[in-house]
């Protein structure tokens, strides 16, 4: 039996191939990569390395075993089919008869397009039969702590989401969910939605900064289409900028507050406070 995590040398998958190894034994993990190289920090610490491939299904025959726990991290590439991808990992893992295959989704009450791959692949896996839990996470510090230099550079926080609130955690705690379930039992054909403790506005946001940077800096809520240009203008890729701008519209309508506890519930303690974040990327 192993606990195989997909996508293991990603922002998240790396996470929780850290605190899995703070739990259970570097031989019972299987990290899957496309780049060997990258995982070789894993490897010399006695993880499994397998190499395979979302765009390409072969590389996943005989990749898992029965009774494996299977973390899929959802892809990255939203020009390459997502859904399809996930569905090669999906299918091999039926095949093998693995004992539970948890999946990184997005928030149920998550609108924008960004959504769509998830509640697809959430799909293709209740309709797949085996165990499942969906991990639903919701949107994490880093999407705003690690690209700070044009805040700091313009002294404005820019977003079309209006007054929105956002429940967002760090990507450890994120992953510190996905080892609790991996790890633990009864959480098969679950779904838990996984946000902050506490939901915070823009405003207040902008407020942290200028507190932790002695600047003045200040929210600039601007339309849709005004956001847009901003990132495409930054060389954000249009298609990716649409999805981007998509969220801010649903973080309008509030549909980023995740008010369930399920994530503090599943590490036990407390999510990591959105000003500690910004503090580590500050002095980053």
């Amino acid at each position: 039996m192993s606990i195989v995590v997909t996508g293991a040398t990603g922002h998240l998958g790396r996470h929780v191939v850290e605190q899995l190894l703070e739990k259970v034994p570097a031989e019972q993990i299987t990290a899957v990569v496309r780049d060997e190289a990258k995982a070789a920090d894993f490897a010399a610490r006695g993880v499994k390395i397998a190499v395979a491939n979302y765009n390409e299904p072969k590389t996943f025959d005989g990749l898992f075993a029965s009774g494996d726990k299977v973390l899929l991290i959802s892809g990255n590439e939203f020009d390459k089919g997502r859904v399809q991808q996930h569905r090669v990992v999906i299918d091999a893992a039926k095949a093998a008869g693995v004992a539970l295959l948890a999946y990184t989704s997005a928030p149920g009450s998550l609108t924008a397009a960004l959504a769509d791959d998830h509640r697809a692949t959430e799909e293709l896996l209740l309709a797949s039969g085996l165990p499942y839990t969906l991990l639903r996470n919701g949107w994490y510090h880093e999407n705003y702590t690690e690209n700070l230099a044009p805040t700091l550079e313009h002294n404005a926080v820019v977003a079309a989401a209006g007054d929105g609130r956002v429940s967002s955690a760090s990507r450890a705690d994120y992953a510190a969910a996905a080892v609790a379930v991996l790890t633990g039992e009864g959480h098969e054909n679950r779904a838990y939605e996984l946000g902050g403790d506490e939901a915070w506005s823009f405003v207040e946001y902008a407020a942290e900064l200028s507190r932790q940077t002695g600047k003045e800096i200040g929210y600039s809520p601007v339309p849709a289409e005004a956001l847009q240009g901003i990132l495409t203008g930054a060389g954000v890729p249009e298609p990716f900028a649409v999805i981007l701008v998509g969220v801010d519209a649903s973080i309008a309508r509030g549909e980023l507050v995740i008010s369930s506890g399920d994530l503090s519930r599943l590490i036990g303690r407390p999510t990591s406070p959105f000003s500690e974040a910004i503090a580590v990327a500050l002095k980053g």
